[in-house]
């Protein structure tokens, strides 16, 4: 998403943020918890400290719903031809990318939401979910922002005044935030969302709890990597799980990561020091048996889940019209258990000699690819940006290496093409010109030097 200059709402100085306004989950599946969570749009003026998130007409498409929903905020002053002007491009895309025969009736009679309010309640109504979660959702907002602005002396009293509210889900709002921030660019709201979180983990029983844990999953992990340096035998995973079986997080952590150690050759192990054992000891390792055992019937239960929802979503993208554009829609959905999919699905292609599926799976992992490779081009161009140094620039190209390559530059060359069309950001367009211009010059001296 390229970055926009627009107006603080309360000072009306320019700033920078990643303004979204088609929020559409037809081409993007996270587009509804995005919206819903605030941490689309998400802005902090660096002059007037305002916060929050920015004003801006919206869309929002969920084909599977049948919902096409248009809000404009009443503050914007807008008349309604103008309204209609901004919406009607939106709206049409979100129909353009839809096929033919996805494409109803529902379309063309759009939903004015006249509040924002009501236009999450439309959303999430349509989930099943109540007014009262709702309303448990902007607290949690309202508590957060409220967080923000108190000082470093107050903000330990404040948490611990709020500790009931604070649990998962306003952790998982913190992190939205904090991801939208550094997707913008905004270091000072991610460096104060940061802060936040560091004061919540130390300061709120869910924090210090989960502070905890990761402690406890860490040391387990260490005990593990040194184990593993002289060689592990199931003989020293058995002692090293009996001597963890105090922790239930340890004893997962191990579990879980070494779950091919925990064969039945390991279980007959187990089961003869249970019979040559006796009294407490002997209690004590046949719970640890039934704990291991509950474990792995877990972890084989996920692993199942997992591999079926992946070879699932394989078959959708080998059945598709257009396989490169379902690949790419996709991309938010696929994980490791996708590519072992298609890996395997590429080895029974190459023994059937199935060519026309070859090609299919191909086009598939291109894609993958290709995403990849422009998620890092796009996070060095963020990060030449964000620098002010010419110097340092090109330190950070000389330390990227081969990732400046062709690709790259035309990657670049296309977001100056875009902005240009688009006519309405002229500062971010001249700072990617000039630092098109250095990539140049820094690849010209590569490869005199190289030749």
């Amino acid at each position: 998403m390229a970055k926009t200059i627009v107006p603080c709402p309360q000072c009306h100085q320019p700033i920078t943020i990643e303004l979204t306004r088609l929020f559409d989950t037809n081409t993007d599946p996270e587009a509804k918890q995005k919206l819903l969570s605030g941490s689309a749009n998400y802005f902090k003026c660096p002059i007037c400290g305002a916060q929050g998130v920015y004003p801006t007409p919206i869309v929002y498409h969920d084909p599977d719903k049948e919902l096409l929903l248009t809000f404009f905020p009443p503050d914007l002053h807008t008349p309604i031809n103008e309204q209609e002007r901004i919406l009607g491009p939106m709206i049409k895309k979100a129909m353009d990318d839809l096929p033919p025969e996805k494409r109803k009736s529902y379309l063309f009679r759009p939903q004015t939401m006249l509040t924002q309010q009501r236009l999450f309640e439309t959303i999430l109504e349509a989930d099943g979910i109540t007014p009262e979660m709702i309303k448990a959702q902007q607290e949690k907002l309202h508590l957060l922002q409220q967080l923000l602005g108190a000082s470093a002396e107050g903000l330990p009293e404040m948490i611990q005044q709020n500790d009931e509210k604070i649990d998962e889900e306003f952790f998982m709002l913190l992190s939205s935030l904090a991801q939208a921030s550094a997707a913008a660019g905004d270091q000072e709201s991610l460096a104060a969302l940061n802060a936040l979180q560091k004061a919540l983990i130390e300061h709120s029983t869910l924090g210090k709890t989960a502070a905890l844990e990761a402690a406890e999953t860490q040391e387990a992990v260490k005990e593990l990597q040194e184990l593993s340096k002289t060689g592990l035998t199931r003989e020293k995973l058995l002692d090293l799980l009996i001597k963890s079986s105090n922790s239930d997080i340890r004893l997962t952590t191990i579990a879980t990561m070494v779950r091919s150690g925990l064969d039945y050759t390991f279980f007959q192990l187990l089961s003869d020091k249970i019979e040559a054992s006796s009294g407490e000891e002997k209690a004590h390792l046949e719970s640890l048996r039934q704990r291991l055992l509950t474990i792995t019937q877990a972890v084989d239960e996920a692993m199942k889940t997992q591999l079926e929802e992946a070879r699932k979503l394989v078959n959708e993208l080998l059945a598709a019209e257009d396989v490169e554009k379902a690949t790419q829609e996709a991309l938010p959905r696929i994980n490791q258990a996708v590519v072992e999919v298609i890996n395997q699905e590429a080895k029974a292609a190459q023994a059937a000699k199935d060519e026309a599926k070859l090609r299919k799976l191909s086009q598939i992992i291109n894609v993958i690819q290709s995403a990849d490779s422009s998620n890092a081009y796009l996070g060095l161009i963020d990060a030449l940006l964000q620098e002010e140094s010419a110097e340092n620039r090109v330190k950070i190209l000389e330390e990227s290496g081969d990732l400046v390559n062709d690709e790259f530059v035309q990657l670049l060359a296309g977001l100056i093409g875009q902005l240009e069309q688009q006519g309405d950001q002229q500062e971010v367009l001249d700072q990617l010109k000039e630092l098109n211009r250095e990539i140049l010059r820094f690849t010209m001296k590569r490869n005199l030097q190289s030749s």
